[in-house]
């Protein structure tokens, strides 16, 4: 690997891959030096609107890497094509950083992280929205003792999202293509891991969508956290940040965090009365350089070169994809299950 640049190579050249080449030329020490898909006019449209004329193209994800020797392979495939892009490039020696979920399934997923690890390279995922000033906020809020410790914490999605396309005929839609975002996120914030869930899945009266388009889920965590999760892709009006809508319940108080920029938060000030005299807890802000996708892959680019692990490393995103097939089991069979890996 050149010291100073990464080479790497897209697969999958469908919408998405216009995210991460955007994010690719915040980085002087990245180059792309590939566009691979099934339809290999796909490939050459992505290379013609990217301006990369000097990239490859091709079909075949083994064949292209062995012409072009990249470090690392970014996989913007369908959800059900990770585990061959993703085993694929490890066998090829290239660290993977790649779209979310990263599996269909959880056997899938395992694949993936023991390829990882025996082909000691790095995997990461996309949770781009772990990668924001707001979130850091609103964990170092939480994570801080001003309000004691965090004994609950619920999240709040309410979207009208209208994508034609795939979604609209997925089933559990909200739970698979979505919510991981809200469950990654909570276990960022509460630094536990899940250990149980009970969820109920609906399709609301007029829904554009064939199932599952709301949602809501109660998660055991570790340390006696309960995380809830209420949900919807066919709510019109008083929508939510993409981010959901967030509120920290502490021991001595509160935070609540609107999924952008504003975090506020309000702790006991006199223990006497019917109800507590408060006072609001100042937060401070936090910066982050790059957020979003340039943001993740700023830090697996700095791990490719550096060494380390990327905060989205597979071995520890696999415990949020975890909760979504837990909570789609919980959805199916009507009974509280268990996060298993």
């Amino acid at each position: 690997m050149d010291a100073t640049r990464i080479k790497a190579v897209i697969a999958g050249c469908g919408g998405i891959s216009n995210a991460w080449l955007t994010a690719a030329k915040n980085f002087d020490d990245l180059e792309i030096v590939g566009f691979c898909d099934l339809k290999l006019e796909n490939a050459e449209t992505r290379r013609e609107s990217s301006g990369v004329a000097s990239a490859a193209v091709g079909t075949d994800l083994a064949a292209l890497i062995d012409m072009v020797r990249p470090d690392a392979v970014f996989d913007c495939s369908v959800p059900e094509a990770h585990c061959a892009v993703v085993t694929t490039a490890l066998a090829k020696g290239c660290h993977v950083l790649g779209e979310k979920p990263m599996a269909d399934s959880m056997a899938s997923a395992r694949k993936m992280v023991e390829a990882a690890e025996r082909a000691g390279k790095i995997y990461a995922v996309t949770q781009t929205r772990s990668y924001t000033p707001g979130i850091l906020k609103f964990r170092s809020a939480v994570q801080g003792g001003d309000a004691g410790a965090l004994t609950t914490l619920n999240a709040d999605f309410y979207l009208g999202a209208h994508f034609g396309g795939f979604r609209d005929v997925m089933d559990h839609v909200l739970l698979l293509d979505m919510a991981i975002h809200a469950f990654d996120a909570a276990r960022f914030i509460s630094g536990a891991s899940a250990e149980t869930v009970y969820c109920r899945e609906w399709n609301p009266s007029k829904s554009w969508y064939k199932h599952g388009a709301s949602a809501c889920a109660i998660f055991e965590m570790g340390g006696g956290v309960v995380f809830n999760y209420r949900g919807s892709w066919c709510s019109e009006g008083f929508p939510t940040s993409w981010n959901c809508d967030w509120r920290a319940l502490c021991e001595d108080g509160s935070f609540k965090w609107d999924g952008e920029d504003n975090v506020t938060g309000q702790r006991v000030a006199n223990g006497e009365g019917f109800t507590r005299q408060l006072a609001d807890i100042p937060v401070a802000a936090e910066r982050m350089p790059f957020t979003g996708h340039a943001g993740v892959m700023r830090e697996f680019l700095d791990c490719v070169k550096n060494g380390g692990a990327p905060r989205t490393a597979a071995a520890d995103n696999i415990k949020s994809l975890a909760m979504v097939h837990a909570a789609v089991k919980s959805a199916e069979t009507g009974e509280r299950v268990n996060v298993e890996l």
